[in-house]
């Protein structure tokens, strides 16, 4: 039969890892059109010949029924001479010097949930259960394009069956480069800690000979019964080691996670203590659904987070101030906890053994990068674990969970991580030099730009210390081997001392310094398209400003290129510097001190300083009046944390926000009163608290409640929002309202300030794809150099 027609199609987007080639080849053959289909480092080619109808429908059906968890952002046919090919082929992959999109790791999906769980299938019980459409993609992949000897599981050597299965184009694992079983594929396994003790010893089953991991492992062919029995034998100690109280590192997909039961306050609490993470939130994963509902408040839009591909961690509002099932320091003070389900095989087996929620949280001590290689987490961790869940599959790119939340029915990421990272957003243009940004120094990602995108790294934490710089700048050269990228410019925060900062002077590139706050500002509009003057509010903790103090509550007028302060928070002094961002209590001082000293003698403020340290007060007062380590901040944060230490709410905190997110968590909702901020002068303007402050200090001393104070108060940063963004407004004649910042994590805030801004016919721009916090810093960051070079 002679072809009528033939083509030849490039598909660019997430087509690598996610089962297209697969799709590919059975459309085809649906279709009864000949050729072959290829991956390469730019995208999948095919080459298409049959029929005009069939060829038709072969190239409208790549887009239209691609496979799930693909995104085809392009897909560009042009007719070619037919070759005559007798049937439809997949082709060696090609390596070229172009780029293609990498799929996030995939959550196991029900196909394979229902196989994991079936005692007739042959792989009842294996932990790494996979196909084309779920399990680990990105933490795996060494090179594209994506084939099994780019991955590290080319260590394992597929049995005849996975092999048959692999190359079988009917079948769900036809060309799944994770494929494997008992027989070939990786294993758990198990051993102690340097923390176990008497009693969770004795609490143990017998182990199998072979339970525990030792560098030089070689992948071997298995009885698939007896491993079977070994993987039953291993998941059974690590049940007996969490019910007897221990503490479990578990190795997931892009590291390693601390796991505990929920239920268990005792537990609970010793793993704070190991961990050195105080009061800060621990999220949980329960079995199932059912579970969660019965923990929290789950609305569509949560029920479709848990349950979805990606399985994020999602804040959940909590029945009561603590279920009676649940440890009541899992979220101290707070109404909404972190929770998610299974979202790898090992997690869906160890929760059924469990059959109890599990504190599931980072393989890490605080402050420091979580363990992804086995040998690293039995150092790092021995001090914390009592047991290692491990495997023999290797992590390539560390990955924390992501953490999202449901506002207003809307998605709002918090952390951006696992399931989301590497896909990239939309460059505000076509770039004509690859542009790196590399962030700030807390909750740091960065961003790099080439061509139409901008990849945004997954979360990689606060850069504080050698071990978080040491994961940036491997995940740094992860993205630039893989998406083909060699940084012409480099962007940076102005910060001198911020460790990301610092990098970006070693590099022999063009450097563009970014005020933290426009890029704050530009970060949100950017992700909307949104390139004109815009009102923005930048509301966070700490940004250096262009003036060299600490800035934190800014309303600017600007583009993606520059800016303008129309108005800032007044300046108050943080005595201490960084102490006082550990310390609230020291902010309500330097703001009492800074409106009017005769307030610390204010009734209101009677209990306040009760509760100061001896010598506290006059140490802090002699600092502030010599100019000593007491800089200056206009920061929205740090009057939220002055405001929270004032009530009684949080006087010192263990964790960074945690006052402001304690005072939220106080605020009664049904308080209709607010405050009033008072604005004076211009150019620029300054918000003043004072009138806040007195009215605060007046309703304590009359016994109002904090949780009526708090409510008055987030009342007033809102109005305060509404005020100031139509005065900008009408001054710059615009109309958008950019909402940027730490603060805006805030659900109040948040949420009174879109509806009030809608309300005076503005319109408020927030995030669609990246957090409120510093992890947006280095998307904006990267648009503003872009912005300026086309300016050039």
């Amino acid at each position: 039969m002679t072809a009528l027609r033939a083509v030849s199609a490039h598909v660019t987007g997430v087509v690598q890892g996610v089962g297209f080639r697969p799709f590919v080849y059975n459309l085809a053959v649906r279709l009864g059109v000949r050729g072959w289909v290829k991956n390469t480092s730019e995208g999948v080619f095919a080459h298409a010949e049959g029929d005009e109808a069939a060829v038709d429908a072969f190239v409208h059906g790549l887009r239209r029924e691609a496979p799930p968890a693909a995104v085809v952002e392009d897909v560009i046919a042009e007719d070619v001479e037919p070759e005559g090919f007798e049937s439809f082929e997949i082709i060696a992959s090609a390596s070229v010097e172009g780029m293609t999109l990498i799929s996030p790791d995939l959550a196991t999906c029900e196909a394979c949930v229902e196989e994991l769980l079936d005692p007739s299938d042959r792989r009842f019980r294996y932990p790494f259960i996979n196909c084309t459409n779920c399990g680990p993609r990105f933490t795996i992949i060494d090179e594209i394009p994506y084939d099994r000897p780019a991955t590290t599981m080319r260590e394992f050597e597929m049995c005849a069956v996975c092999d048959a299965e692999y190359h079988e184009p009917t079948d769900r694992r036809f060309h799944a480069q994770p494929d494997a079983c008992g027989v070939c594929g990786p294993r758990l396994y198990f051993q102690l800690g340097g923390q176990a003790d008497a009693a969770i010893t004795a609490a143990l089953p017998p182990l199998p000979e072979d339970a525990a991991w030792r560098p030089g492992l070689s992948p071997r062919a298995r009885d698939r019964n007896a491993e079977r029995a070994r993987t039953d034998a291993i998941l059974g100690a690590a049940k007996a080691l969490i019910h007897a109280g221990g503490i479990l590192a578990l190795k997931g997909l892009g590291g390693f996670h601390l796991a505990c039961d929920a239920t268990n306050e005792t537990a609970v609490r010793r793993l704070r203590e190991r961990k050195h993470r105080w009061g800060k939130p621990l999220a949980i994963m329960v079995r199932d659904l059912e579970t969660a509902r019965r923990v929290a408040e789950v609305g569509p839009e949560e029920e479709q987070l848990l349950t979805g591909s990606v399985r994020p961690i999602v804040l959940l509002r909590l029945h009561g101030a603590h279920p009676d099932a649940l440890a009541p320091s899992l979220a101290p003070g707070l109404r909404e906890l972190g929770v998610m389900l299974p979202y790898t095989p090992v997690h869906h087996l160890l929760l059924a053994e469990v059959d109890r929620p599990l504190v599931m949280t980072s393989g890490n001590l605080s402050d420091e990068p979580i363990a992804t290689d086995n040998a690293e987490a039995l150092e790092r961790l021995s001090a914390i674990a009592d047991a290692f869940l491990m495997n023999d599959r290797d992590i390539r790119s560390r990955y924390d969970d992501s953490v999202v939340r449901v506002v207003s029915r809307q998605t709002e990421l918090v952390r951006r991580a696992r399931g989301y990272a590497p896909f990239p957003l939309r460059a505000p243009g076509r770039t004509d030099a690859h542009i790196l940004a590399v962030g700030p120094e807390q909750k740091n990602t960065f961003t790099l730009l080439k061509d139409e995108y901008a990849f945004v790294s997954q979360h990689i934490g606060d850069l504080e210390n050698a071990e978080t710089l040491e994961s940036f700048e491997q995940t740094l050269g992860l993205y630039e081997r893989l998406f083909r990228i060699q940084p012409e410019i480099v962007a940076h925060d102005l910060h001198p001392e911020y460790l990301s900062t610092k990098f970006a002077m070693t590099l022999d590139l063009p450097k563009v310094g970014v005020q933290h706050h426009h890029a704050h500002v530009v970060s949100v509009t950017a992700e909307h398209g949104v390139s004109e003057p815009v009102v923005g509010i930048a509301f966070d903790g700490t940004g250096y400003g262009s003036d060299g103090k600490i800035w934190g509550g800014e309303v600017l007028l600007g583009d993606w290129r520059e800016f303008e302060r129309f108005a800032h928070l007044r300046y108050v002094p943080m005595p201490g510097g960084a102490a006082a961002v550990k310390r609230p209590a020291r902010m309500a001082l330097g703001l009492l001190s800074s409106i009017d000293p005769a307030l610390l003698d204010h009734p209101g403020a009677a209990a306040w300083r009760s509760r100061l340290a001896s010598g506290e007060e006059a140490t802090l007062l002699r600092m502030i009046e010599r100019d000593v380590n007491s800089p200056l901040t206009s920061s929205m944060g740090r009057l939220f944390d002055a405001i929270a230490s004032l009530v009684g709410v949080r006087d010192t905190v263990d964790y960074e926000g945690q006052a402001a997110i304690e005072l939220e968590a106080a605020a009664d909702p049904a308080e209709e009163g607010a405050y009033d901020f008072q604005f004076l002068g211009d150019d620029p303007m300054i918000i003043d608290p004072e009138p806040i402050v007195r009215a605060i200090l007046h309703d304590l001393a009359r016994g109002v409640q904090a949780e009526t104070v708090s409510a008055r108060f987030h009342r007033a940063v809102v109005n305060c929002i509404v005020r100031v963004s139509v005065l900008a407004a009408k001054t710059a004649g615009v109309r958008h309202v950019a909402l940027g910042g730490g603060v805006f994590m805030n659900r109040i805030v948040t949420a009174g300030a879109v509806r009030g801004l809608e309300g005076v016919g503005l319109r408020p721009l927030t995030h669609l794809s990246l957090p409120f916090n510093d992890g947006a810093v280095s998307f904006g960051q990267a648009v503003v150099a872009w912005s300026r070079r086309q300016s050039v």
